[in-house]
């Protein structure tokens, strides 16, 4: 997870609440979280919608202490599944930064 994370233009890793939170950051919003019981990871979906659908799949489960629009994916989830879901969570949180911020940012292309 890591590994993918660190590839998108941008990321950056931090522990907002402290006690082992491994969070990732784009424009200081987040888009995937491991917690302190380290299951899996949290991402942020298009909406309530496709966190449903990906829960009735069985890919994922409803992302505890976070918005409906959030899921948990567990460790050991298909390799590609979790590749697509982090960058498609990156995605969704960087278009919804300013543009004035998303300017900073190095270009998506670069990834």
């Amino acid at each position: 997870m890591n590994d993918i994370c660190k590839t998108l233009p941008g990321a950056e890793w931090s522990d907002p609440w402290g006690g082992g939170h491994d969070a990732w950051k784009v424009g200081g919003k987040m888009f995937a979280c491991i917690g302190m019981v380290d299951t899996g990871v949290s991402v942020k979906t298009a909406d309530i919608d496709t966190a449903q659908m990906l829960i009735d799949a069985g890919l994922a489960t409803r992302a505890r202490y976070f918005h409906r629009s959030w899921v948990h994916l567990p460790w050991g989830s298909d390799a590609d599944e979790m590749r697509h879901r982090l960058v498609v969570s990156y995605d969704i949180v960087r278009a919804g930064l300013t543009k004035k911020l998303q300017d900073t940012l190095p270009p998506r292309d670069s990834a």
